[in-house]
């Protein structure tokens, strides 16, 4: 199975308009068009979808190794808020181990600013995942 057909399983992440650009062992890097569904009450995009950019983008970091892996912990951080354009996360595994991955996400607008930031750390299951394009 292709990595990115695998990943558009990941019906909430798809249905909030994320879209996978690459992936490669312990990395990742996608987008999401901010859309009028993704603003909160103050006019500016919820912290919620941010954060499933960034989330997203660590779940296919911490996967592309071939071991299936689930969040046990997540921290994000916000600094600028964004009425429009693209967000772009991208995920790098700073810590692969056979239990233990944790990914460092950075979340920048379409001029490169700073957006947020995202850590997080995922529990290695035994299940073995096959990927045909990695």
């Amino acid at each position: 199975m292709k990595i990115k057909e695998y990943f558009r399983n990941d019906r909430f992440a798809y249905n909030a308009g994320v879209e996978l650009l690459e992936v490669r062992p312990g990395y990742a890097k996608a987008r999401m068009k901010i859309t009028p569904e993704h603003l909160n009450a103050g006019g500016v995009c919820q912290g919620g979808a941010i954060f499933t950019l960034a989330d997203f983008v660590f779940g296919v970091a911490s996967n592309a190794g071939g071991h299936l892996t689930f969040s046990i912990n997540a921290s994000m951080n916000y600094f600028r808020s964004e009425r429009e354009g693209y967000l772009y996360a991208e995920a790098r595994e700073v810590f692969d181990h056979s239990k233990l991955s944790n990914c460092e996400v950075q979340v920048r607008n379409e001029a490169g600013q700073l957006v947020a930031t995202y850590t997080g750390t995922g529990f290695r299951k035994t299940t073995e995942l096959s990927f045909d394009d990695i």
